[in-house]
């Protein structure tokens, strides 16, 4: 086995680092994939559960769903999925090879949270309102 050189580069602490959006963009997206996997599979088994199960279970699982606790989980799981949408978008783009440079990466990184609000909104809208 070979030796470690004494001269080898090490690499960067945390702290040298700045933080900047794309850091920020990226940790939500692996957040947002960890809430529907932890939050959304358990709600969606529950669903399709209730389902199966009959009248009263669906009632149950409506009566949960549409109360402001359940509208919240909801809305929040929506979100994360028109995040992880959008950043998952972002990182195709970045796969490709384009969207690299400095100021179009801050961009979309601003964007991405942005744009996943305004399809959050305009889904529950669309929902609420029909």
């Amino acid at each position: 086995m070979a030796q470690a050189q004494g001269n080898r580069p090490l690499s960067p602490h945390l702290t040298i680092w700045r933080w900047g959006p794309a850091m920020a963009v990226s940790i939500l997206h692996r957040a947002a994939g960890q809430a529907m996997a932890f939050v959304g599979i358990p709600v969606f088994l529950w669903w399709l559960a209730a389902l199966a199960s009959g009248p009263e279970s669906y009632a149950t699982f409506a009566g949960t769903a549409g109360a402001w606790y359940g509208k919240v989980v909801l809305i929040g799981l929506s979100w994360a999925f028109f995040e992880h949408l959008t950043s998952g978008l972002r990182h195709f783009v970045l796969d490709v090879g384009a969207g690299y440079e400095l100021d179009t990466n801050n961009g979309w990184s601003w964007a991405v949270p942005a744009i996943a609000i305004v399809l959050t909104a305009l889904f529950w809208a669309a929902i609420l309102l029909r």
